[in-house]
């Protein structure tokens, strides 16, 4: 169809017998037009087959119809992680749902922070959801100077107060995984932790560690550090038996770290669960269940987390003057073979 055929809004408006103000107020939602006239509009809109222009909509309504959604990873990193793989189809999901764009930003560099600041504050984009799980990252800071909506996933780094956060009981989660392995009969528990500059593996060796001192056990030697990746994983597993050849159990705060941690125990001979439980947290739907044995493992869904900052995100563009408030979410524990 040439441009001069489209129908217009005076079009629409002839054809519902109203005012060209009123059919603009129809189309875009305005509280103060009659059900009546919205019906007439919007019935007249779809047998003539218009379709509004979208820069002079955004000029009446201020929206751009489109959404940030911010990791700030290393590019490599996130797309090799299974969890933040499903936050990105979570986001676009979610926000196609409501007849929104995704915009899909990776912040990792100063050079990246900049850029990433200068497209946000430049109005493409109606709100921001960000996910910034390093202490240190100064993005979160940055985002607070927007003039426009921001909802973080997870704890957001260096801000205690005065932000919108949806977050997962991670502390909670840990500590399931470690009650299920002391009613299994297990005394030895060793972990695999996150990075201690990300609040969720913070939240997850705490719950494990208050966890063991509430059953009378000693942690001392049982914990190491790893990075969130398959090789992290077994290379502290590998420390951990060469440190600790007596445990009998050990809690991974990943389920891609457990994967490495899987292979190690394999090749070290020993028998999963027997004589080695294994649990880790993520319960990722293309990892957890595919291991050898299947892995217990800690379920948090990534889409019902960006679910929640959407709604979240939804309800400060209607109010901006939504007090700021930390949305913690349940999890729960799939039990498999591996303990």
């Amino acid at each position: 169809m040439r441009e001069q055929d489209r129908p217009t809004l005076e079009d629409v408006a002839a054809f519902a017998g109203v005012s060209r103000s009123t059919a603009s107020r129809a189309l875009n939602d305005d509280a103060y037009v009659s059900a009546a006239a919205r019906e007439k509009v919007q019935a007249a809109a779809r047998d003539l087959g218009y379709s509004p222009n979208q820069a002079a909509r955004s000029l009446v309504t201020r929206r751009t119809g489109a959404v940030a959604v911010v990791l700030s990873e290393p590019e490599a990193r996130l797309l090799d992680d299974p969890y933040r793989t499903a936050v990105m189809r979570a986001g676009y999901r979610e926000l196609a749902d409501i007849d929104r764009q995704m915009v899909l930003i990776f912040s990792d560099t100063r050079e990246d922070l900049s850029r990433t600041v200068r497209f946000l504050e430049g109005g493409h984009v109606d709100g921001v959801l960000v996910f910034a799980p390093h202490r240190a990252d100064p993005l979160p800071k940055a985002l607070r100077l927007l003039r426009i909506p921001v909802v973080f996933g997870g704890q957001a780094a260096g801000i205690k107060r005065g932000v919108h956060v949806v977050d997962f009981d991670n502390e909670g989660g840990a500590r399931l995984a470690v009650e299920h392995l002391i009613a299994a009969g297990r005394t030895r528990i060793a972990t695999i932790a996150g990075p201690q500059d990300q609040s969720a593996a913070i939240d997850r060796l705490s719950g494990w560690r208050k966890t063991l001192l509430d059953a009378g056990l000693d942690p001392a030697d049982l914990s190491e550090e790893a990075d969130f990746t398959l090789s992290g994983g077994a290379h502290a597993m590998t420390a951990l038996l060469a440190r600790r050849p007596d445990l009998d159990a050990v809690f991974v705060a990943s389920d891609m770290m457990a994967v490495g941690a899987l292979r190690t125990l394999h090749a070290a001979g020993r028998r999963i669960p027997a004589e080695v439980a294994v649990v880790s947290f993520d319960d990722n739907a293309t990892l957890a269940p595919a291991m050898e044995p299947p892995l217990t493992s800690v379920h948090q869904d990534p889409r019902e987390q960006v679910h929640a900052m959407v709604e979240t995100l939804l309800q400060l563009l209607d109010d901006p003057d939504v007090k700021p408030a930390q949305r913690i979410l349940p999890v729960s524990l799939t039990v498999r073979s591996s303990s």
